[in-house]
């Protein structure tokens, strides 16, 4: 049976697919949004990668959310 933190995994999935799908709309306020749920998706993986001791995956965590920084600062 799974601990909570294991389905962290497929929480961080789901908000990774839905954010690519938001960053990829026409309309800029579902591109914004898409931005921020990419965010969280990046803190889900960053736990996610904490909890399984997953240094590689926890940097380019820190590398995506810098990038979504960026993107966001560029929806505006």
């Amino acid at each position: 049976m799974y601990k909570a933190l294991d389905l962290i995994q497929w929480a961080a999935f789901a908000l990774s697919l839905l954010a690519a799908w938001l960053v990829a709309s026409t309309q800029e306020r579902r591109r914004n949004v898409g931005f921020w749920v990419f965010l969280l998706s990046n803190v889900a993986w960053t736990v996610w990668g904490v909890h399984t001791s997953a240094h590689a995956l926890i940097a380019l965590q820190v590398c995506l959310a810098a990038l979504n920084l960026r993107g966001l600062s560029k929806t505006k």
